[in-house]
């Protein structure tokens, strides 16, 4: 035996605690003193970096109270005055929400801070008031977003709705999402429950301007804490939104889209003849549209069929040698179906950031201008190959007329506002505002020589600053203000007189005039959104020192 097997013991609870001390390399080797604190020098408490150094005093957990939870609510937590979850380096903004200002501009205030900077919510039922189901809420908040979008509402106005109903009833801790055929809300009631989240697609989309007040003064009444409506009252207005026919009769809108476009080839020089030609053409083509969405054909093909009309009309009257201008009968006809409310949403959401939805407005405005000129392009192309003499070369020869250019853009916002189903309060203010933006547009490009993109940018400005200004003043939504007022600004003549140059294969000029068209458009456009943005800094929007809207910060270029 070797002296290692003489030293082994040789009980089986001796060899157990001599294996597990010559095994482990936490084992105390001989010689070194034992901590205090521990038992049988078995478990070590200085090793872990969380121990309390010796002498420091620990406050004692009173019996019951859980503590070293991350979730677990402090001992100095208070709801009224909770610190910031983090400061961010500009600061805590200070956010003032009054309750005079109107609820699009409070809820986007809301929607553009982190979910930990927002305030707290004001308690807007009795303590006694039983709160509703939160998946009932979400359900009604979803229905009406739905409807704000399928009006042809921004994204941002969208969410910010959403955002006020949830608020309305409780729900603070909600994030709404709007895109363009699909929108969803996520609710968590605390950081350690699980999100309820609820989603709803959007399948259909139609032009209602009374609908989509009607929905914007429900939410301006449940955002009212003075007189708070119940979430049964709620469901039952929005089911007679839903139940209302439209203010107009078919008959009306299809005259409407005919002076329409006749309106529209007074703008560009027709006289009186050109004027019937065009409303005439312009109505055959709603009908026809209207029969093909009858049949089920997608609006690709509606617009397609809705421009051949316009066109023959204006090709006939050339083949017949009556002397009259047959470039602007086509022109008005193709005002009517120019897309200018899509284009406009569309590049609203891009400037506000929300750029799925702006990709797929601009996406469907693309379609349907492809529409177009499938249709007009098929109907010249005939006209052509039977000599009729169609000459891109009218379009500088454009009569300067001021009172009859005037009155012919009034009477066009007055139609375009009919066709948008608007309310008979707002047709008026809307075609006022159509007026001046014509009269701007036209002291600056006939009067000034100003260029056509500048002109039209600036009279855009004014009708989204007017349009701003009084929707703000009736608490209403915008679009019902500035839609129908940028019809006269349209790119109808650019359009037209590109598709003809491409059809007598004069491919250069015809893109060069469709390049133009396209900066006509964007010009409306931006210029709407910057005018709506003007109009904010005349208005008392919440945000206190920090200026009103948070907006997203500049990447640089990465």
């Amino acid at each position: 035996m070797t002296e290692a097997e003489d030293r082994k013991p040789q009980s089986d609870e001796a060899r157990s605690t001599y294996e597990s001390e010559i095994t482990s390399e936490f084992a105390i080797p001989e010689g070194l003193a034992v901590p205090k604190g521990t038992k049988g020098g078995t478990e070590s408490e200085t090793t872990s970096e969380f121990a309390v150094p010796d002498g420091l005093d620990v406050a004692q957990t009173a019996a019951g109270e859980s503590e070293g939870s991350a979730f677990s609510t402090p001992r100095t937590y208070s709801a009224r005055s909770a610190p910031p979850a983090f400061t961010p380096p500009v600061g805590v903004p200070r956010v003032s929400l009054t309750k005079d200002a109107p609820w699009q501009d409070r809820m986007r205030t809301m929607l553009r801070m982190p979910v930990a900077e927002r305030p707290a919510l004001e308690t807007a039922r009795k303590a006694e008031e039983v709160a509703p189901a939160v998946p009932r809420v979400l359900d009604l908040t979803l229905r009406i977003g739905e409807l704000l979008l399928a009006g042809g509402e921004g994204a941002e106005d969208v969410e910010a709705a959403m955002f006020a109903v949830c608020r309305s009833y409780g729900l603070d801790r909600c994030e709404p999402t709007a895109t363009f055929t699909l929108l969803s809300i996520s609710y968590q009631p605390s950081l350690v429950d699980g999100p309820l989240t609820a989603s709803r697609t959007v399948r259909r989309r139609g032009t209602d301007y009374t609908r989509l007040a009607a929905v914007f003064q429900l939410v301006h009444d449940l955002s009212d804490t003075e007189d708070h409506l119940s979430l049964e009252e709620a469901y039952r207005r929005l089911a007679e939104i839903r139940r209302n026919r439209h203010p107009y009769p078919t008959w009306v809108l299809t005259s409407a889209g005919g002076l329409l476009a006749g309106a529209a080839s007074v703008l560009v020089g027709g006289d009186l003849l050109v004027f019937v030609a065009a409303a005439l053409g312009a109505m055959l083509g709603d009908r026809l549209a209207w029969l093909c969405a009858g049949r089920g054909l997608p609006e690709f093909y509606q617009f397609t069929v809705a421009a051949m009309p316009p066109a023959a009309i204006g090709v006939a009257l050339t083949l017949a040698h009556v002397d009259v201008k047959a470039s602007a009968v086509i022109t008005g006809g193709l005002f009517a179906l120019l897309p200018g409310r899509a284009l406009v949403a569309g590049v609203q959401d891009g400037l506000t950031g929300f750029y799925i939805t702006a990709a797929a407005r601009l996406l469907e405005v693309m379609y349907l201008f492809v529409g177009i000129v499938v249709g007009v392009l098929v109907v010249l192309y005939f006209g052509v190959k039977f000599g009729a003499q169609l000459n891109p070369d009218t379009a500088l020869s454009v009569a300067e007329r001021p009172l009859v250019q005037i009155g012919a853009s009034m009477l066009l916002c007055l139609t375009f506002a009919v066709l948008l189903q608007q309310e008979r309060s707002t047709v008026l203010a809307v075609t006022l505002n159509g007026g001046v933006a014509w009269s701007v547009y036209g002291a600056m490009h006939y009067t000034a020589g100003i260029s056509p993109v500048a002109s039209t940018a600036v009279a855009a400005g004014l009708v989204g600053l007017f349009g701003q200004l009084l929707s703000r003043y009736r608490f209403a939504s915008a679009l019902p203000y500035t839609t129908a007022a940028v019809g006269p600004l349209l790119p109808g003549s650019a359009t037209y007189f590109g598709l003809l140059s491409i059809a007598q294969n004069e491919v250069d000029k015809g893109v060069v005039s469709l390049t133009k068209a396209a900066a006509l458009a964007m010009a409306i456009a931006i210029g709407v959104n910057l005018g709506s943005e003007i109009s904010r800094l005349f208005l008392r929007v919440p945000g206190g020192a920090t200026g009103g809207r948070l907006a997203a910060k500049r990447t640089r270029g990465f």
